[in-house]
C-alpha cells in the first residue's frame, strides 16, 4: 500500500469546550470562536501520524492543502503531494472535493479526521469501496467508522497499510441533528456505510443509547446518589440521562445533554462550558469540595474526552480521583462486554492520574467495580 489519503476537518470539535456541541454552520463556529474555541483536529492528527513515522518513506499521502492535510505532513516530515487547493478557510465543499480527487487519484485507504459530519461528507463523496479510518477530533461521533482513538487510528492504519490486517466491513455513518442536539434533542439517522478494517481492539463500537427499560434503573441510581450528596459541595453533574436523572428527582432544571452544577441539592447553572465551569471552580470559598458525577457512553465506553469536551483538561485538574462518582445502570455497562470504560483527553498526566478501578453505583446500594482506562 502506497497512496494514503488525508482529510483533516480543521474545525472539527471546537464546540466541545465551549458546550456548543458542534461546529455544523458558519453562525455557529463564529459564536465557537468569540467563546474562545481553539482548533485541536490537527493535533489529534499529529497524535495518529506519530504512528506511522517508520512508514514514512514506504507510503505517500495525497491531501489538501493547508490545515486540510499539507501542514501537519510537513511539520512531521511525510511525503505528500496536494492534490486539493483551498481558498481561504476550509469548508465542506472542500472535503467534498478532495474525497472525489483522492478517488480519482485511487489511493488505497483514506484517513480523515474528523467528526460524524466529516464521516458523512466522505461519505456522500466516496463512490467505490475504499477503506476508510476515522481519527475521532468531533463534537459528536456516534459512527462506526473511527478508530477508538488517534492513536488507535494510527495504530490501525500502520496495521492495514502493512497488510497486518486485510478484512474490511462495512460500517454505519450516522449522524444527528445539531440544532435538535442543542435543545435536548436527540435525533439520530443513519446515513449509509463505509468499509473500515475488522479490528475490534482499535476501532470503536456504534454508540449505544439507553434503552428505555433503563428509566427505573436510573431513578434508582438518582435517589441512590441524591442520599449521598454533601452540604455546601460543587457537584459538576455531566451530559446523559443517567445523570440527568439526579436533577429530575430534585425536581430541578437539568440539560441532558449538556453540564448541569448544583450545589445543596439545587441547580445554580445549567448547560455550563469550559470557561464557566472554571469561573466557578476559581472563585469558590476556601474548603469547599468539587465532585464529578459522569457516566459511561453506552458501547464505545467512554466516560471522560468524549461527548463531554466541557470537562477539560483544565477542569478535572481541580479534581482527584476520589472525586469522582461514575453512575451506569447494569444495561450500559453491559454493552461494554467486559472491556474498559475509556477516557481520553490531550494531557497524558490528566488520563493516568484518573485511570484505575472505580465503584461504579448501578442501584441504589449497589456498585460494582470496572476499570476507567487512558489505554489509547
Amino acid at each position: 500500500m502506497e497512496k494514503i489519503g488525508l482529510i483533516i476537518n480543521p474545525i472539527a470539535g471546537m464546540g466541545g469546550r465551549v458546550g456548543l456541541k458542534g461546529t455544523d454552520g458558519k453562525d455557529i463556529l463564529e459564536k465557537a470562536r468569540s467563546l474562545g474555541a481553539e482548533p485541536e483536529a490537527t493535533t489529534k492528527a499529529a497524535h495518529m501520524l506519530q504512528h506511522l513515522t517508520d512508514l514514512s518513506k514506504s507510503v505517500k499521502f495525497l491531501t489538501g492543502e493547508g490545515a486540510m492535510g499539507a501542514d501537519v505532513l510537513t511539520e512531521h516530515g511525510f511525503d505528500f503531494e496536494v492534490i486539493h487547493a483551498v481558498s481561504g478557510e476550509s469548508s465542506q465543499e472542500d472535503t467534498l472535493s478532495l474525497v472525489k480527487a483522492l478517488e480519482e487519484a485511487k489511493v488505497e485507504l483514506i484517513l480523515f479526521v474528523g467528526g460524524d459530519g466529516t464521516a458523512r461528507d466522505v461519505h456522500d463523496a466516496l463512490t467505490e469501496d475504499i477503506p476508510v479510518i476515522g481519527v475521532p477530533a468531533g463534537v459528536k461521533i456516534y459512527s462506526a467508522v473511527h478508530g477508538n482513538s488517534p492513536e488507535s487510528a494510527g495504530r490501525l492504519a500502520a496495521n492495514v497499510i502493512t497488510e497486518k490486517v486485510t478484512t474490511f466491513t462495512r460500517a454505519e455513518v450516522i449522524d444527528l441533528d445539531e440544532a435538535g442536539f442543542r435543545n435536548d434533542e436527540v435525533d439520530i439517522s443513519v446515513f449509509g456505510y463505509l468499509t473500515v478494517p475488522v479490528d475490534e481492539t482499535h476501532m470503536q463500537n456504534l454508540k449505544s443509547p439507553s434503552p428505555q427499560s433503563d428509566a427505573d434503573a436510573q431513578e434508582s441510581i438518582a435517589l441512590d446518589v441524591i442520599d449521598s450528596l454533601e452540604d455546601d459541595t460543587l457537584y459538576i453533574v455531566g451530559s446523559g440521562t443517567t445523570p440527568s436523572e439526579i436533577l429530575v428527582q430534585l425536581d430541578q432544571p437539568v440539560t441532558i445533554l449538556g453540564v448541569d452544577l448544583l450545589q445543596n441539592k439545587k441547580t445554580i447553572a445549567t448547560d455550563v462550558n469550559e470557561q464557566e465551569i472554571m469561573d466557578h471552580l476559581e472563585n469558590l470559598p476556601d474548603g469547599t469540595n468539587v465532585k464529578l458525577i459522569v457516566t459511561t457512553m453506552g458501547g464505545q465506553g467512554y466516560v471522560l474526552g468524549r461527548g463531554n469536551q466541557q470537562l477539560s483538561e483544565k477542569v478535572l485538574s481541580y479534581l482527584d480521583k476520589d472525586d469522582i462518582i461514575i453512575v451506569a445502570t447494569p444495561n450500559k455497562l453491559h454493552t461494554l462486554s467486559n472491556r474498559d470504560m475509556l477516557i481520553y483527553t490531550l494531557d497524558a498526566a490528566i488520563n493516568q492520574k484518573f485511570s484505575g478501578y472505580y465503584k461504579v453505583t448501578t442501584g441504589y446500594g449497589q456498585k460494582t467495580m470496572h476499570k476507567l482506562s487512558s489505554k489509547q
